[in-house]
C-alpha cells in the first residue's frame, strides 16, 4: 500500500463519519488496513490511534514503567521493591571504632561486630532496610556504652534485623537457641555440684555440747596411776 493511500485512511479515520471504522488486518507476515472487518486476524483502530502525534500503546508497544516508577494497577509485572537503605562508609568507620572500645562487655562487643557484618551485607544487596531500621540499630549501639539498657536495645535491634532480612532472622533464632541451651547446661552443672557437697553441721556456740563453747571447758585427762 502506497504512502498516499495510508494518508487517505488516516484522513478518513479522523473524520466523525469514519471514526472507529478502520481495521488493522494481519495477513501472514504483513499488515493491511481496510474499511471492512478483517477476514482472519485483526483489530479496529480508532481515530486517535491513527493521529500522527499519538503513540500507539497497545500490545507490545506499551511503555513499561521505569526503574523508579511503580507498576500500573492491573499490570502483570510484580511491584518493584523499594531501594535498600544501608549505612555509609562513615557509619561503618564509626561502628568499627566503637567495637574496639575496651569499655564494652563481651556481649556488647559481639553485638557491635554483628552490626558491622549486617551493615556490610546490606551494602551487598541483602535484606530490605529503611532509614528508620538503621536508626534503631544506632540507638542500640549507643546503649552498649551505658550501664543499663544494653540487653533490651540489642533485642530490639535483632528483632528489626529479623524483619528486614529473613536469612539474618534465621541466624539470630539459631544463636538464641544456642545461648538458651548453654544457660540451661550451666544451671544443671551448678545444681549437680551443689547436690554433691556434704551437708555442713550447724555451728552453734551456745550449744553446751559444743567443744568450742567457752561455757563448757574441757576437763584435763585423768593421770594413769603407775602399777606397783
Amino acid at each position: 500500500m502506497s504512502k498516499a493511500v495510508v494518508l487517505l485512511w488516516v484522513a478518513l479515520a479522523a473524520s466523525p463519519a469514519w471514526a472507529g471504522e478502520v481495521w488493522k488486518c494481519r495477513i501472514g507476515d504483513k499488515i493491511r488496513y481496510s474499511d471492512q472487518p478483517c477476514a482472519t486476524q485483526g483489530e479496529p483502530l480508532t481515530a486517535r490511534a491513527l493521529q500522527g502525534n499519538v503513540v500507539d500503546t497497545s500490545g507490545d508497544n506499551a511503555r513499561r514503567p521505569g526503574p523508579s516508577e511503580p507498576a500500573p494497577i492491573g499490570s502483570s509485572e510484580p511491584p518493584r521493591p523499594p531501594a535498600n537503605v544501608c549505612p555509609s562508609d562513615r557509619d561503618l568507620t564509626s561502628m568499627e571504632t566503637r567495637a574496639n572500645s575496651n569499655s564494652l562487655s563481651p556481649e556488647a562487643k559481639t553485638f557491635m561486630q554483628d552490626e558491622i557484618r549486617r551493615a556490610r551485607q546490606c551494602r551487598k544487596g541483602q535484606g530490605n532496610y529503611s532509614a528508620a531500621d538503621w536508626e534503631i540499630s544506632r540507638q542500640a549501639q549507643d546503649a552498649q556504652s551505658s550501664l543499663s539498657g544494653g540487653a533490651d536495645a540489642r533485642r530490639r535491634a535483632e528483632s528489626m534485623h529479623s524483619a528486614a532480612d529473613a536469612s539474618e532472622g534465621d541466624r539470630i533464632a539459631r544463636q538464641r537457641e544456642q545461648e538458651q541451651a548453654q544457660r540451661e547446661a550451666q544451671r544443671r552443672l551448678e545444681q549437680r555440684l551443689q547436690n554433691q557437697q556434704p551437708p555442713q553441721p550447724p555451728q552453734n556456740p551456745q550449744n553446751p555440747q559444743n567443744p568450742q563453747n567457752p561455757l563448757n571447758p574441757q576437763k584435763p585427762p585423768r593421770p594413769v596411776s603407775a602399777v606397783q
